[in-house]
């Protein structure tokens, strides 16, 4: 008499699945998000220090052109930078509302910050607009070339925010406060508040210091 253990059917395969090293919907875990966003964000601060050490070396060759002093608003640029940065206040009221979820307090604060990062874009075209127009284009002098480069820069970063808030929006409004969503919320706010303090260097160490004589 034979001493084989018959398995029931489905069994033998049950076995050779113990070892489960993969499971759907688990590949993307939160940590491993956050962890590859900071890895993102440190690679823009490198692009953005690069760009900032650029400014630092041709910030002062005018090439007999117009310098900071004579182009430069100061109060035009002071209003710019309150709109982002109330745009990073707005956002942290939203990710408060996500916490408490609050689907329509949330999409009513990214609103908010979504309107006061094109009003941010919308003056920035505007003067470049106007500094194309009294003639201090890029290839004018390297400081011009330095100046649009490092504030170009961060103004398509700001615009590419831009984006990701309105998709972002439509997903919220599809899905809800999916694990997937609250993920990328908080993802784009660590960009956002990120794109904030750039914009203060940039206002310091270009504006400020650039109508200095």
């Amino acid at each position: 008499m034979s001493d084989t253990t018959v398995l029931p059917h489905g069994a033998l395969g049950a076995a050779h699945e113990q070892p489960r090293f993969h499971v759907a919907g688990e590949h993307h875990p939160e940590n491993g998000t956050l962890l590859g966003f900071w890895l993102y964000l440190m690679s823009d601060c490198l692009v953005f220090a690069c760009l900032f050490a650029i400014y630092a070396v041709l910030g002062r060759s005018y090439a007999a052109g117009p310098s900071g002093a004579d182009l430069f608003d100061l109060k035009l640029v002071a209003i710019n930078t309150a709109f982002l940065l109330l745009s990073s206040i707005t956002y942290g009221f939203a990710m408060i509302e996500m916490q408490r979820r609050r689907m329509s307090a949330t999409l009513v604060w990214l609103a908010i910050t979504g309107l006061f990062g094109a009003a941010f874009i919308g003056l920035e075209l505007y003067e470049f607009a106007h500094l194309i127009h009294e003639g201090a284009v890029p290839q004018r002098s390297a400081f011009l070339s330095s100046f649009f480069a490092l504030v170009g820069t961060h103004g398509l970063h700001v615009t590419f925010g831009l984006i990701w808030l309105m998709v972002l929006m439509v997903q919220l409004k599809q899905r809800g406060f999916h694990p997937e969503n609250r993920r990328r919320l908080m993802c784009l706010s660590m960009f956002w508040h990120f794109l904030d303090v750039v914009w203060i260097g940039v206002f310091t160490f270009v504006y400020l210091m650039g109508v200095l004589p």
